[in-house]
């Protein structure tokens, strides 16, 4: 299939593009900075998603928001918000599409880390459940994705601190964070082998929203 997914540079978006590689996709990558995939299948675009021109990509079938900062300014909304509302709208809505699937965060739920990033990060699953609604008439399905922590070069000011990296895993019950190649598993899995869930947000947290402290 045919399969545009935006912020391949690194991290989930380079780990969900060589997924997609892997199994024999088609993919397109947007991204502010230069490819770091080689692949014959692979086409990589540097595009800002906020602010762009977006180029004319026909037929997409699956399409994967990825794209994303934390920059705890209104950036945050202009990127992940809005940038993955424009490249939603400029592409999904057609005869050829399958699915979308929205990289959210935890934070969209939960509330917590930088206002303008939670902010964004909620606006996103809200609007799955938009296009999931508009996008119901091809018969094809949108969902978000909500990582908690995972271990990807955007967290190395953490990852990097023993203290502070060992102190955030205690916050999630199985006392972990995940890798981005697990959370690119998942998107294959919901964009490509679901065929029946649409307008839903999957949290993927290691327990970390579901963790508290029982005082008696």
């Amino acid at each position: 299939m045919k399969v545009l997914i935006t912020g391949t540079s690194r991290g989930i978006g380079k780990e969900t593009a060589k997924k997609f590689l892997e199994m024999g996709h088609t993919v397109i990558g947007m991204d502010i900075v230069p490819r770091s995939i080689d692949h014959a299948n692979y086409t990589h675009l540097i595009v800002d998603v906020a602010v762009d021109p977006l180029p004319e990509i026909g037929g997409v079938e699956i399409l994967i928001n990825n794209a994303g900062i934390q920059s705890q300014t209104e950036k945050d909304i202009a990127v992940n918000l809005n940038g993955t509302i424009r490249i939603t709208e400029k592409y999904a809505f057609q005869d050829a599409i399958r699915a979308v699937v929205n990289v959210a965060s935890s934070s969209g739920t939960t509330g917590s880390e930088f206002p303008e990033y939670a902010a964004s990060k909620g606006g996103m699953i809200a609007y799955t459940k938009n296009i999931a609604q508009r996008l119901s008439k091809f018969g094809a399905t949108a969902n978000s994705i909500s990582p908690g922590g995972v271990v990807t070069e955007l967290n190395d000011h953490i990852l990097n601190d023993p203290k502070l990296y060992s102190a955030v895993k205690k916050e999630a019950l199985l006392h972990k964070w995940a890798t981005a190649e697990e959370i690119a598993d998942w998107i294959y899995f919901i964009a490509v082998i679901n065929k029946s869930m649409t307008a839903q947000d999957v949290l993927i947290d290691n327990g970390e929203s579901a963790n508290y402290n029982f005082i008696w």
